[in-house]
């Protein structure tokens, strides 16, 4: 396939490029610069909604990752507007440009985020839940609407609501130097539900949609083994062979990350992957010990 690809310097395409690229496929990387021409790249202004339809013209697929990273930075009504405006400036331009394509590709996927879901205790959630409350669920609702717009007779939506991204950056990167000292525990109760994902089935996930025609809407990214922040926490300790019993109390995320705390920390998402479970996606690592030895090649 020859597939276009937005945000592919972040955590997911750096891993989603090599993927894609070993199974055959041609990538072309959307890139800020004012030419594009370096090979299997090309030139686009999501902030000025500026994108050639050309490009996309006989593309077979558009994989939309683009997106300030949620939790870098204490959010306040700044940060709010930059997290919503990389997402909905580039989401917008992609879906026009789809749309203005002779040849529009035959399928667009993009990245969302199970904060769809907002808090919602031990609830059972799937692709049929309804929206929670709160700044990401609001975020993940306009995200989705503005991709959705990219859908026709031509071309299928695919929604990728993605948990915790467990690689060797990201989340359980900024998690490793406390829990290598012996400190790290879990946040709050411990008992909120953590969906999460490991990066190799992130990349699978993706071949999986991009093959399986019958499959759009929202996808819960997520693996199928529930668990909680407590879990989380000592699993990571014991794959370090380190202790991970010093809780940080609710309070005192709080208090370091304000809102974000409460959004992606003390939130509890108990998410099962029903689409990907019922269209037969096989995880490559369907428990959370297997990931975390994957993403840190223990």
């Amino acid at each position: 396939m020859r597939i276009i690809v937005s945000g592919a310097s972040g955590l997911v395409g750096s891993a989603l490029l090599p993927s894609l690229q070993a199974s055959g496929h041609e990538v072309v990387r959307l890139v800020r610069t004012s030419t594009g021409n370096a090979p299997g790249e090309a030139a686009w202004d999501p902030s000025a909604r500026t994108l050639d339809p050309a490009i996309i013209d006989g593309a077979d697929a558009v994989i939309n990752l683009n997106g300030r990273s949620i939790a870098e930075g204490r959010w306040n009504s700044v940060v709010k507007e930059e997290l919503r405006s990389s997402r909905l400036d580039s989401t917008t331009t992609l879906a026009d440009a789809v749309g203005s394509a002779e040849n529009p590709p035959g399928l667009l996927i993009n990245a969302s985020a199970v904060g769809y879901y907002g808090d919602r205790g031990d609830e059972e959630l799937d692709e049929g839940s309804a929206i929670g409350a709160g700044f990401l669920a609001e975020l993940s609702r306009d995200w989705e609407r503005a991709a959705l717009a990219a859908k026709s007779e031509h071309t299928r939506v695919a929604l990728l609501r993605f948990g915790v991204v467990v690689a060797r950056g990201g989340a359980l990167g900024k998690m490793l130097p406390p829990f290598k000292l012996g400190l790290g525990g879990p946040i709050g109760s411990g008992q909120q539900f953590w969906p999460w994902i490991g990066i190799e089935d992130v990349c699978g996930v993706i071949d999986f949609v991009l093959g399986h025609e019958e499959i759009e809407g929202p996808v819960n990214a997520v693996a199928p083994q529930e668990i909680r922040c407590s879990d989380f926490a000592r699993t990571f300790g014991k794959v370090l062979s380190r202790p991970a019993f010093m809780p940080m109390p609710a309070f005192a995320a709080r208090l370091a990350l304000g809102e974000m705390a409460d959004s992606l920390l003390l939130a509890s998402q108990r998410v099962r992957p029903k689409v990907l479970e019922d269209s037969g996606y096989s995880f490559r690592h369907p428990s959370l010990d297997g990931a975390i030895r994957s993403a840190l090649s223990l």
